[in-house]
């Protein structure tokens, strides 16, 4: 299992456009994903769990991967949050 907090400093957050690209990309990979706020876990393969954070530009978040390709989603997700969603 691998834990990785990041910051969220697109201007959209995780709202849909950007939840979107998030589910897509995560759902390429076999492990399990969730994400974490300071107050709530969801599933992060689910474009509706992902968006029930309700997570804005300059809140934390926390991925959860656990399965055979967990180092690879939580590199690949890094980038993308990293580049504001921008690398696709």
């Amino acid at each position: 299992m691998i834990k990785k907090d990041l910051i969220l400093m697109n201007d959209e957050g995780l709202q849909l456009r950007p939840a979107a690209i998030f589910v897509k990309i995560a759902n390429k990979f076999d492990s399990d994903l969730e994400v974490e706020t300071m107050n709530k876990r969801v599933n992060g393969k689910s474009i509706i769990g992902i968006m029930s954070l309700g997570a804005f530009k300059g809140e934390k978040i926390t991925l959860i991967a656990k399965g055979n390709d967990e180092k690879e989603l939580i590199d690949k997700l890094t980038t993308v949050i990293e580049s504001g969603f921008r690398e696709v």
